[in-house]
């Protein structure tokens, strides 16, 4: 048992550790119940009676030894934390390059700015959706296009349950548990079954904007539309309503504004038209009023929305609404000076 401590001996004196991991180990390793040492503690009982004494000896030797090591080390560690003085030598060099914020998250809080200063608040609701906020109180008849997986994903084993396809459905909540006044904008992402391509993708995000209350026009939508034209494309922007149809509105139409590419000059970005459509809108057609517990013969509303990606692509002069999802940083740093 001497030899065999005598070995352990010159493996304490050598021992070395990088880390408090290695550390820990060691320690472990000699000293804890199941160690190397408490093995030969428990071994010293077969001892004979004339040798104790000696190899008590050494056993107390090498304990003490071993002690020491495993403080010094720790000591060692401590002390070059303190060196240190608070910093992660483990980071990666300095500086850290800061990121920025995403192009669509510069414009949604442009436009929710805007709205803002015309007293719009901010309502939000889910994703997952169901049947009847997305469609039925909305006014959409029950062989709607809209309806069909062509169109919308829905969730398999609960048919009435789907992915939202626009943010009006948190219009609907909205009017479900509050009476008028009403005056809101619902930005989030929505989802819809079409092809990838340059110009559409699976999901995106809207902003829709909602306001009901008593002897509300069409002439106070236009007036909205036509201040929000000029404060997010300049003071110089025009606007045009086209008639539309909407299940949800009516009347019903759809905005374009003058092309701040070419001054309405005309150009391919709007295909030499000097326009570019960038959101529907209407009034709230009476059914939906009705279907959310509000008094259609009593309060009146408009409702507008507009995609936010198109918004983006039209100000930054964007081709390509892949781009927005790729997290591509050569893309994304373009936009280091946005405001």
């Amino acid at each position: 048992m001497i030899e065999k401590i005598k070995v352990l001996l010159q493996e304490v004196e050598h021992l070395k550790a990088d880390n408090a991991e290695e550390l820990e180990a060691l320690r472990i390793r000699y000293l804890s119940k199941k160690g190397e040492i408490n093995a030969l503690m428990n071994d010293f009982r077969n001892v004979a009676a004339d040798r104790k004494r000696e190899v008590g000896k050494y056993l107390n030797d090498l304990k003490e030894a071993a002690q020491q090591k495993i403080n010094q080390l720790k000591e060692q560690f401590e002390q070059a934390t303190e060196r240190s003085d608070g910093y992660d030598m483990t980071r990666t060099a300095y500086p850290v390059s800061l990121g920025t914020r995403h192009p669509l998250s510069i414009v949604r809080k442009e436009i929710c700015d805007i709205f803002a200063r015309l007293g719009f608040n901010i309502a939000e609701g889910p994703e997952v959706e169901d049947d009847w906020h997305v469609f039925s109180s909305l006014n959409f008849a029950e062989d709607h296009p809209a309806r069909d997986m062509q169109d919308t994903f829905f969730i398999g084993h609960a048919p009435d349950v789907l992915l939202r396809t626009h943010t009006s459905s948190v219009q609907t909540r909205v009017m479900e548990k509050t009476q008028p006044p009403v005056r809101i904008i619902c930005p989030g992402r929505v989802y819809r079954n079409e092809a990838i391509s340059a110009r559409a993708h699976c999901f995106f995000h809207q902003i829709e904007g909602l306001y009901v209350d008593r002897d509300v026009s069409f002439a106070d939508l236009k007036q909205v539309l036509l201040f929000f034209a000029k404060e997010m494309f300049g003071t110089d922007t025009q606007i045009r309503l086209r008639p539309s149809y909407f299940p949800f509105t009516e009347p019903s139409a759809e905005m374009d504004i003058t092309c701040h590419i070419c001054g309405g000059h005309g150009c391919n970005i709007c295909k030499h038209t000097g326009w570019v459509e960038i959101l529907g809108c209407g009034m709230v057609d009476p059914n939906v009023l009705d279907l959310c517990g509000i008094d259609s013969r009593t309060y009146s509303g408009y409702a507008l929305g507009m995609g936010i990606e198109r918004i983006t692509m039209l100000k930054y002069r964007i081709n390509d609404i892949r781009l927005f999802f790729e997290n591509d940083l050569r893309f994304l740093r373009q936009f280091e000076a946005a405001h």
